[in-house]
């Protein structure tokens, strides 16, 4: 059975009023709002160009380098 058939039997089992939860959760899985604000994308750009600074220490590290400047 695959994966498709299996959510398609669960959602039989659910009680009439809780669908609407699902109905909620499946349109935001199907259609998924991931494209990027424009900061965001001359953020990458600029990254992506060798510009930007990259940050590989920790969350720690990084929040005080932060409180710093």
């Amino acid at each position: 059975m695959s994966n498709r058939d299996v959510a398609k039997n669960l959602i039989d089992q659910i009680p009439e009023n809780k669908l609407i939860y699902i109905i909620a959760y499946l349109q935001g899985a199907a259609i998924p709002d991931e494209t990027p604000n424009a900061e965001t994308i001359a953020a990458i750009e600029e990254l992506e160009n060798g510009g930007g600074t990259v940050f590989t220490g920790s969350t720690e590290a990084l929040f005080a380098e932060l409180m710093e400047g």
